[in-house]
């Protein structure tokens, strides 16, 4: 089965004039989804799907295809179905994944599991969305509540769904036989359709000018997550506290040595394997884990070592004791944990954990990714 993706690039733009072009940081809009495409590494090839030469001289630079429309088929009145269609039948591909270069966000990980999804499932249509967790009306009717019931949490109610469109799947064959049959194969026809959603910054999509400068602050953020801490309130009006939520950062600040963030989400770990691979003789955590629902990092301290006293506001979290001995202080106890023990610490109780003892001590921190720390 040969999957290839499709990025479409026109060179004109009413809204952000040449956008795909306009630089964002040190490198042109289109270049972020080429990058994130190639580097899934779940495609037989990328394509730059464009009117204009200087795409292809992009296509070269960052080491993908380049797929040369016709100029009619770069009209402000030309539709997806029409540009798709003429890319279907003129390169050889059974699945093609069409990717907005207007999300520069996307991720690696979404797209991975976008297409795996769709082989699993043997899917003929699948359509990214963004979910919305929160009452919503259409042409004034109420979707998913009844203004004859209570008031539902959003946190307890049944998302509606809205298209993201950044990544869009199609089997080619399929997408083909329905242009025939319907005139129209963008929702998916006569096919089994299913939906991909999509969140975080991912759902950021440059369509005008206000889009672009969020895209440009966003940036800044990313780049800059973990060095610029928020600060938090106190209720007793004296102190404030300094939250963080970059692991990487965390643990680096808390003295692990050495971190290893690249080998996570293997279908199967060995943990006495990873404990045998690493040095002893320093500190260091290995990721085991690293999900949208969880995360399982295990981490090695020499005695005397440990994190910073915090808490965190909305997260419980637990650990198992792989090796060696822990003094763990949770708000004003003390107690020490040995192998073979589970620890859990509920949100909101401030926690300090010690390596004790006369070799190094290992626990599975069972926690998330991005987890608020906060720190006096």
């Amino acid at each position: 089965m040969k999957i290839v993706a499709m990025i479409p690039a026109r060179l004109g733009s009413k809204r952000v004039p040449k956008k795909n072009l306009r630089m964002l940081g040190d490198k042109p809009l289109i270049a972020y989804v080429t990058e994130t495409a190639k580097a899934s590494g779940v495609f037989d090839e990328v394509y730059i799907n464009s009117e204009a030469d200087v795409f292809g001289k992009i296509a070269d630079e960052y080491g993908v295809s380049f797929y040369k429309r016709p100029s009619s088929l770069a009209a402000d009145q030309t539709n997806n179905d029409q540009f798709l269609t003429d890319f279907c039948e003129n390169v050889d591909a059974d699945i093609v994944i069409q990717i907005l270069p207007t999300s520069p966000f996307l991720t690696v990980e979404e797209i991975t599991a976008f297409v795996q999804k769709m082989k699993d499932e043997s899917l003929e249509t699948l359509v990214s969305v963004v979910d919305h967790q929160i009452a919503a009306v259409y042409q004034g009717n109420e979707v998913n509540f009844s203004k004859n019931e209570p008031h539902i949490s959003s946190q307890d109610m049944v998302p509606v769904s809205s298209y993201a469109t950044v990544l869009m799947g199609y089997q080619t064959a399929t997408f083909l036989k329905n242009i025939k049959e319907y005139g129209f194969a963008y929702h998916g026809g006569n096919s089994k359709v299913a939906y991909f959603p999509i969140k975080g910054f991912s759902t950021v999509d440059i369509d005008n000018e206000e889009d672009f400068e969020l895209a440009e602050a966003v940036l800044l953020y990313v780049e800059n997550k973990g060095k610029t801490l928020p600060k938090y309130y106190q209720e007793n009006n004296v102190e404030f506290s300094e939250a963080e939520a970059d692991v990487p950062s965390i643990l680096k600040l808390d003295g692990i040595q050495h971190s290893n963030f690249e080998n996570e989400n293997k279908m199967l770990s060995n943990i006495q394997d990873i404990i045998n691979s690493m040095d002893s003789s320093e500190s260091w955590c290995y990721r085991v884990v690293n999900s949208e629902s969880n995360s399982a990092t295990l981490i090695s301290q020499l005695p005397g070592e440990g994190n910073r006293r915090h808490y965190h506001p909305d997260w419980n979290e637990w650990w198992y004791i792989v090796d060696g001995q822990w003094q763990w202080d949770i708000e004003d106890e003390s107690l020490v944990v040995s192998k073979g023990d589970m620890v859990f610490i509920e949100k909101n109780k401030w926690h300090k954990i010690t390596a004790i003892g006369d070799k190094p001590a290992i626990r599975l921190a069972v926690s998330r990714g991005d987890v608020v720390h906060v720190y006096k």
